[in-house]
């Protein structure tokens, strides 16, 4: 996944743009943004699969009037959960937005590419996608958490009831048993939950 915390590397930005004309305005309005590394893709066709090959910190799409299939199809091709995806349209039927932001698309603009508009809403989408990515992360972290929490739980009462034991002793013997192969306590609990479905 490209970092984007390196702001010294220059961005690589994607544009996805059919019309020549438009590309090359969008590419111009870039250039006396910053120093990007620009790529312009004019086919939707294959678009996850060339995205893919160049790996862009940021894939900026501009399309004239959207069907939600079609946004929905462009906002995934571009890897919104691995970049951020700016979207520009010139019109929006209603609850397209909110497709394009379930999607993953970090910026939807209606009203068409603006030049002087381009870098700072590049930036709240780098912003926002960072902030979500944070997001994510936290959640993954928190269900991850929850779950080796039942299974250290599920353990302690399997030890509890073969040793005889309180629920701190359990968890001291599972505690002692990670210690000693070098694991986690989650590891050692969920090899032992595993181990006991499989005798049952």
């Amino acid at each position: 996944m490209p970092k984007l915390t390196a702001m010294s590397k220059q961005l690589s930005i994607i544009v996805v743009e059919e019309d020549r004309d438009r590309a090359l305005t969008i590419v111009d309005s870039l250039r006396e943004a910053g120093d990007f590394d620009i790529q312009v893709i004019a086919t939707h066709t294959g678009l996850a699969r060339q995205i893919k090959a160049h790996q862009p910190d940021v894939v900026l799409i501009d399309i004239a009037n959207p069907s939600r299939d079609t946004l929905e199809e462009l906002a995934l091709a571009s890897g919104p959960m691995e970049r951020p995806v700016a979207m520009f349209v010139d019109q929006s039927a209603d609850g397209l937005s909110g497709a394009a932001i379930e999607a993953g698309v970090s910026a939807y603009v209606v009203d068409g590419l603006q030049p002087a508009r381009l870098k700072p809403i590049l930036d709240a989408a780098i912003t926002r996608f960072r902030m979500f990515q944070r997001m994510r992360t936290e959640l993954a972290e928190t269900k991850k958490a929850l779950e080796e929490r039942k299974v250290i739980d599920r353990a302690k009462g399997m030890v509890m009831k073969a040793r005889n034991v309180n629920e701190d002793e359990a968890y001291a013997i599972l505690r002692k048993a990670a210690m000693d192969q070098g694991k986690r306590v989650a590891d050692v609990a969920s090899a032992l939950v595993t181990a006991a479905g499989l005798l049952s």
